[in-house]
């Protein structure tokens, strides 16, 4: 197991200041925007080899630090303090009934101006474990065509609850139909911090366009990073921490019906399909 940060020397670190409010902003590529935000405890190894894959697919990506330190392998006492502070953060909603974390907002100006940047027809966006939702409510950014949510674990106190409030989700799910767009989603079956009862939720507020992936624990690389083997504790993170780099693997499948699905939407939406997307 790789256990060696990562310089992150093959991205152009920038500082974008959208909105009055200035961050670190790793990009790199070419093509259509797509925003890909890391999980807990920020932007690791796995989350930049993942940002890498959809470089080389044809799109520019946008890899916003938003907590931890940027390319620090996983280090379990290390990501609890970075939970931690991010929980009592301003910035992020952790529990339940407080509605979208207010970075969201920052991440649509980021949408807007990475389709300003790219051009194209519109951006897409990867959210993971405490941003899994955020792409979700980027929506609201008309720009946005392509959300995709990998293991979305907020709200943190209650499984079957949803970050965005009803409002929210009511617009996004008019958007979705208005627009002829659904939402790529994907956990695995036995993950503790984003459970079926919370697939359920999205599946009921925002009907048949929210495309449900579930894999089985098995799939899951069994020698993860420190925090997600002694703080996680189970299958959770589909794209890098638990993902299984060998051809053919269940989690390297659902990367690439991942690039599918932003090709499709970015580059000729006419031709993808919710129900026949590899």
């Amino acid at each position: 197991m790789d256990t060696n940060d990562d310089p992150l020397d093959d991205f152009d670190a920038r500082t974008l200041e959208l909105d009055g409010v200035a961050r670190r902003v790793y990009t790199s590529g070419q093509g259509p925007g797509v925003i890909v935000m890391a999980e807990m405890p920020g932007i690791s190894p796995d989350v930049a080899r993942f940002s890498r894959w959809i470089r080389q697919a044809g799109f520019t990506v946008y890899l916003p630090s938003l907590f931890g330190r940027d390319g620090a392998h996983p280090l379990a006492e290390d990501g609890l303090e970075i939970m931690r502070r991010a929980c009592i953060s301003a910035e992020f909603h952790a529990l339940a009934g407080r509605g979208s974390s207010p970075v969201t907002s920052w991440l649509r100006a980021l949408a807007r101006f990475a389709h300003r940047e790219c051009g194209g027809i519109g951006t897409g966006a990867v959210g993971m474990c405490f941003t899994g939702n955020f792409a979700l409510a980027m929506m609201l950014e008309p720009s946005m065509l392509a959300p995709v949510l990998a293991q979305p674990s907020l709200p943190l106190d209650d499984p079957a609850a949803l970050e965005s409030d009803a409002g929210e989700l009511q617009a996004v799910r008019e958007r979705l139909e208005r627009d002829d767009l659904s939402v790529l989603a994907y956990r695995f079956e036995g993950d503790r911090h984003c459970r079926a009862e919370r697939f359920a939720a999205y599946t009921a507020a925002l009907g048949p366009r929210f495309v449900a992936r579930v894999l089985p624990d098995d799939a899951a690389r069994s020698d993860p990073p420190p925090f997600f083997r002694q703080v996680v504790g189970c299958p959770h993170s589909v794209f890098t921490a638990h993902l299984v780099d060998a051809e053919g693997s269940p989690t390297r499948r659902a990367c690439d019906e991942v690039v599918a699905f932003l090709r499709a939407r970015l580059w000729a939406p006419a031709l993808f399909d919710a129900e026949t997307v590899i």
